[in-house]
């Protein structure tokens, strides 16, 4: 029986592996992490991640041929194949903080993989790593392999949260990328077929280790860059009058630009885009090109301007001052059907409000109000440590509280600020929360996902990203 391990149980290590396990019945799959708390979440009934389709599988597989644990060493010195799917965090210090991928977790797992081992492995980057990573694991196991051949691969993963189960059951393409040597094609054609189980044979592309580590970067960065446009121009359509959505509209029309990725919004977030641009900017300069470093760099400008641009026109609207006034957050994750909070712009723009003293009240259905205190208390790039390498018990914002209600949340409260898309929030009965309000009542749309007419029927002042402005807001300049 082929026998595969994952190091690390987090958000790319867990489905993937649950997904293997469900397809491939005859391979035995072992997901490991040193977290006791996240392995013992994983053989619970309360996951520690939130993905639609997720639950079913793993109780399904669990136990059968999909086992979580804590013994480390002993399923990597078992397996045939070992995946490593662990945090590349952005360096806080040192040679290229703020933009170069962290490694040392990375480094750590090579060395311990290298030490355990008692026969020949495929060693599979999971994780997003930059450009040339393979190339220093490799060295590491070359270096400390006592006689065993490690075959280093580059699969990376293309997921979207909110929908990681149907993107792994019926991926666009899934890339494999490995030495162009004879022992480098095996190694490939090993991991093709544990694909081509499920995945049909001409969307599993093979590429050499360079550009599939590449390729991952670039698709974050296109897809990024393409958030930005938009978000650049829902700037220019309220300066003008133009409606982005109608904009983005003509735009997607264009079959070689496509509909997708074109909704304007209070940024983007996640775990991926904004680490994965800077790594990429990092690379760019360390190989001596800067002008496509500085190109990549707006992409993240404009995000930051996006966030920025959203606090300075609520704080303009409300007569230039939020201080001790309530404001209700709906929607904290970063986006839709997922607990996840990574870089969400939420937390930029409740530090913003925060900044001029608002008291904020938050309702999100899937994120707990343990992980919206900790968020608002870390600092930029500690999120992607593992949890015991956080700070332990952050300070508790004071002007922050967290409701599990939306109406709650939104009683007697100056504005309501929509930051994720969630649909419970287009059918909530606004008039109530119209009603329960401070007047004037403001409601200021960060995802476009509100009838705007309704809602100055009911009474509100609205602002929605890159529509025509509300009479109210035109006399009310954004100091951006």
């Amino acid at each position: 029986m082929v026998k595969i391990c994952c190091i690390g149980a987090g958000y790319v290590g867990g489905p993937t592996m649950a997904v293997i396990a469900l397809k491939c019945p005859h391979i035995e799959v072992a997901v490991v992490d040193i977290s006791v708390p996240r392995i013992n979440a994983w053989n619970s009934d309360q996951l520690p991640i939130y993905e639609p389709g997720l639950e079913d599988i793993v109780k399904q597989c669990r136990g059968q041929n999909l086992f979580f644990s804590t013994d480390v060493e002993k399923h990597v010195r078992e397996a045939d194949i070992v995946f490593v799917s662990v945090n590349t965090p952005t360096k806080t210090t040192g040679l290229g903080a703020g933009k170069a991928a962290d490694l040392t977790y990375w480094e750590s797992a090579a060395r311990m993989i290298a030490d355990v081992s008692a026969s020949d492995k495929i060693v599979v980057e999971k994780s997003t790593v930059p450009v040339k990573t393979a190339e220093a694991i490799e060295k590491i196991l070359m270096h400390n392999s006592k006689g065993i051949k490690f075959q280093i691969l580059s699969n990376p993963e293309f997921l979207a949260e909110g929908t990681a189960i149907a993107d792994l059951f019926n991926p666009d393409r899934v890339l494999i990328g490995g030495r162009e040597t004879p022992e480098g094609f095996k190694a490939v054609q090993t991991l093709k077929e544990v694909y081509a189980n499920w995945v049909p044979e001409d969307q599993i592309i093979t590429t050499n280790l360079w550009s599939a580590e590449l390729s991952k970067l670039a698709a974050n960065a296109f897809l990024a860059q393409r958030i930005s446009s938009v978000n650049a121009m829902s700037a220019l359509c309220e300066s003008t009058g133009a409606d982005v959505t109608q904009v983005a509209y003509a735009v997607g029309t264009d079959s070689r630009i496509g509909p997708k990725f074109l909704n304007a919004s209070v940024g983007f977030g996640g775990s991926c885009f904004q680490k994965d641009i800077l790594n990429l900017v990092y690379i760019c300069q360390c190989n001596g090109l800067p002008e496509v470093a500085e190109y990549w760099k707006q992409v993240i400008k404009i995000n930051d301007y996006q966030k920025n641009r959203f606090v300075n026109r609520i704080v303009s609207s409300m007569f230039n001052t939020v201080s001790n006034k309530k404001v209700a957050i709906l929607g904290f994750a970063f986006k839709k059907d997922t607990g996840d909070t990574r870089e969400t712009p939420a937390i930029d723009v409740c530090k913003g409000l925060l900044g001029d003293k608002a008291q904020i009240s938050i309702y999100d259905p899937q994120v707990t109000e343990e992980q919206i205190q900790r968020d608002l208390a870390m600092k930029k790039f500690d999120w992607d440590h593992p949890l015991h390498l956080q700070p332990m018990s952050p300070t508790t914002v004071k002007q922050v509280s967290v409701k599990w209600d939306a109406y709650e949340a939104t009683k007697d409260a100056h504005a309501v600020c929509v930051l994720t898309e969630w649909d419970e929030f287009k059918s909530l009965d606004y008039q109530k929360i119209f009603d329960n309000m401070q007047k004037p009542a403001f409601i200021f749309d960060g995802r476009n996902v509100l009838n705007v007419d309704k809602l100055r029927e009911i009474g509100f002042i609205v602002y929605s990203i890159g529509k025509p402005l509300d009479a109210w807001l035109k006399d009310m300049p954004a100091f951006v």
